[in-house]
């Protein structure tokens, strides 16, 4: 009983994974979310940026966002290399955590399982940390080939396409890094499974409940949608409509 619950523990997390993952993409697309919210900012920034004869700021902006892909990458290769070694030293590790209260010690198969995992989690984000760094690459050459605002060769439509292009990269970048940035909550949660498989589930579903928080129902959320006006007031409603009739 205690394998098949290790599996059960197993497919409740990818299921929580890869099915949150699934539902904020879809749900971006019919509600209002970080991720959506944040991608008309980025394409307003590149608006903003071909107006400017100095683009050394946006520049900057570009490559502390790409240092921070950078920091976590690194992160990830440290982690990596600690597991591996775990893996290496599987009866040595057992042994310690056996001392820890709270702890059960399942069989070598199920906790090398449970490395693999981890292993596989920490892979994923280095990969998307990486591809985020990159694109964010790309996003500094466009800002460097960016029209000036006095470049008469350079139509208005032309303009819009590159800021739309533009702002389409920094998104994707922005896009890659939250999903490496979530994979470091999903790996709190397969740490869980060391205690038990139990608070392996608890803690998967746990992770869901406060990434769908924060992406929807954030006060960070609140106060981005705060800084667009989405409807503009219609000139002279409120006084046709509060007119009294005769």
């Amino acid at each position: 009983m205690g394998y098949y619950l290790e599996l059960i523990a197993l497919f409740w997390f990818l299921v929580c994974w890869v099915g949150y993952t699934w539902y904020s993409r879809n749900r971006a697309n019919s509600r209002a979310c970080l991720s959506n919210t944040l991608d008309m900012y980025r394409e307003d920034w590149m608006r903003v940026m071909l107006k400017r004869e100095n683009r050394i700021s946006d520049a900057s902006v570009v490559g502390n966002l790409e240092r921070n892909g950078a920091f976590f990458a690194s992160s990830c290769l440290l982690i990596l290399a600690g597991i591996i070694t775990a893996l290496g030293y599987t009866r040595e590790a057992m042994e310690v955590f056996a001392t820890m209260p709270f702890s059960a010690v399942p069989s070598r198969e199920i906790w090398e399982l449970r490395l693999v995992v981890l292993l596989v989690v920490f892979v994923y984000a280095f990969f998307k940390f990486t591809w985020s760094m990159r694109m964010y690459n790309f996003v500094a050459v466009m800002i460097g080939s960016a029209p000036l605002p006095d470049d008469t060769k350079t139509s208005p439509a032309a303009r819009e396409a590159f800021a739309r292009s533009a702002g389409n990269i920094c998104n994707l970048a922005g896009d890659a890094f939250n999903l490496g940035l979530r994979s470091y909550y999903y790996a709190l949660a397969v740490v869980a499974w060391f205690i038990h498989p139990l608070v392996f589930i608890a803690a998967s579903t746990l992770v869901v409940v406060v990434l769908y928080r924060r992406e929807f129902q954030s006060d960070a959320l609140s106060a981005l949608r705060a800084g667009k006006v989405f409807e503009e007031p219609v000139p002279g409603k409120q006084t046709a409509d509060t007119t009294p009739k005769s």
